[in-house]
Order: structure tokens, then sequence, then C-alpha cells
């Protein structure tokens, strides 16, 4: 079985544990003035999927960010790599780092 594709808002994803306080300002301010706020050829951010439901980043949080900050109501592409076998929704979400 292939990995699952979602699109979703990424204000509601979640931070890993390594990045609970978001992407570093200084590299989203250098990352949206080379990409904007645009998605186009914006590769999926990697996502675990918690056994409750919610998703978080494993790899992406920078492009997250950026899109949540920029360009909200836009939906990025996911990609679910995994599941892991505990909850995640006790982590920050991007949204709430903005």
């Amino acid at each position: 079985m292939g990995n699952e594709f979602l699109y979703v808002d990424p204000a509601g994803l979640r931070l890993p544990g390594s990045r609970r306080d978001g992407a570093d300002p200084s590299k989203l301010l250098r990352h949206f003035s080379r990409f904007g706020n645009s998605t186009t050829g914006m590769p999926p951010l990697q996502v675990s999927r918690g056994n409750d439901g919610g998703l978080v980043i494993n790899d992406g949080v920078k492009r997250a960010t950026r899109i949540a900050r920029y360009a909200p109501g836009n939906k990025v592409r996911v990609e679910v790599i995994d599941d892991l076998p505990i909850p995640v929704t006790g982590l920050p979400t991007v949204g709430e780092t903005l």
C-alpha cells in the first residue's frame, strides 16, 4: 500500500516536539522572499497521523507556516508517511504560533 496524500489547511497541522515554537522567523522571511505565498511547485509536506487523527509535521514546518501566514485559507498537499501509536492533538498547531 502506498502513502496517502491529502489537502489540508496548514494552520491546523501539529508541530513536532522539536519545533514547538514554529518556524524560525528570519528563515521564514527568507523563504517568503524567495517563494512568496505560492504553493506552485511546492513538494508535499510529510506528516504522521496520530492515533487521534491529528497530523504532525515531519518535514515542512517552514512551508506550512509560510502558507498559513501569507495565504490563509489555502490548502497544502501533505503525504501521510506513517501512523503513530500516540495522540498528537496535545502538540501546538502552526496556526497557534502565528
